[in-house]
């Protein structure tokens, strides 16, 4: 059974000419054989040319409307809207791209809502027959550490080729790329047909969870364990971050969830500031004491006037 057009192109049955038009050309430009690697895509290409074919023209869409996958049964016969022979002028169907070099068989392009294959492929059928054209632009994914996407430099990314081969490539990666940034490698697409220049490669760089940090923007954010003497005196602890060790003063009388800046210690920016370093104390405790200790933490009891509940009892 012939699949539902409007589900092919993935619109409503209220659609009017304009949406069914608009959700073509974006399924023609993404599913065209010459740009996308799925297997599949000659037969998902055909099938969407045939929907819009059945949609775009208004008596044919009446007649689907009405009488559904039995609709060209009824063309001509009178039982429904007038139908007939397509028609290959300015008011029916007209072919697609024939076989032959870069060809895919036989699609129908209704011309009553002025599609043109030039301008929806960007010249790529001109091109198929004579002249140069650029090689499609290939995407793929940069996986970095926090400490790297930190430091940046240079790095070997290898990558899998359409033949199964892989190839390493050369990547300057800047200092303080961000999550879902994207690094150009011009010219490293593929390979332009006629003499015509290589497409690019787009690396999206995908910095990597850490336990120990989060990242927010070009901020980074940890927990800090204390002990309860430090956060009740005050103490300066050395602590390593993903930029490097830092000291950091915990001022006295510092509770669980204090938070302490560390300016200019986040990602940095180089086209402005760079993010901060925030260390959210935590304040920890013995999960055993032994028999010395018990007996200071209760002179502390003891001797501490300290009420952390008041207004609460």
């Amino acid at each position: 059974m012939a699949k539902d057009p409007y589900a092919v192109l993935g619109v409503s049955r209220t659609a009017d000419a304009d949406e069914i038009q608009r959700a073509y050309r974006k399924l023609a430009r993404k599913h065209h054989p010459d740009v996308s690697r799925d297997p599949d895509a000659a037969d998902r290409f055909k099938e969407i040319g045939e929907a819009y074919s059945t949609l775009s023209d208004a008596e044919t869409k009446a007649r689907y409307d009405r009488f559904g996958a039995d609709f060209r049964q009824y063309a001509g016969s009178g039982a429904g809207p007038a139908g007939g022979t397509p028609r290959w002028g300015s008011g029916g169907p007209r072919p697609g791209p024939r076989p032959g070099r870069g060809g895919y068989g036989d699609v129908g392009v209704n011309r009553g809502g002025d599609v043109d294959w030039e301008d929806l492929l960007g010249g790529w059928f001109r091109q198929q027959g004579a002249g140069p054209a650029q090689g499609a632009d290939h995407e793929a994914e940069l996986r970095l550490t926090l400490e790297e996407a930190i430091r940046g430099g240079r790095r070997t990314v290898r990558l899998a080729q359409p033949g199964g081969e892989t190839r390493n490539y050369d990547v300057d990666v800047p200092a303080g790329v961000l999550d879902g940034q994207r690094i150009r490698l011009a010219g490293e697409g593929a390979e332009g047909r006629d003499g015509g220049p290589s497409g690019d490669l787009f690396l999206t760089v995908r910095i990597q969870p850490d336990p120990r940090y989060r990242l927010k923007g070009r901020d980074i954010h940890f927990d800090l364990p204390v002990t309860p003497s430090e956060a009740a005196l005050g103490a300066k602890i050395k602590v390593n971050t993903p930029a490097g060790p830092v000291t950091i003063t915990v001022p006295e009388g510092s509770s669980s969830g204090r938070r302490l800046r560390l300016r200019g210690q986040g990602l940095p920016d180089p086209k402005g500031q760079a993010g901060n370093l925030y260390a959210e104390i935590r304040v920890m405790v013995p999960p055993r004491l032994s028999s010395q200790v018990r007996k200071l933490y209760e002179e502390l009891a003891a001797a501490s006037d300290f009420h952390p509940r008041e207004g609460l009892l």
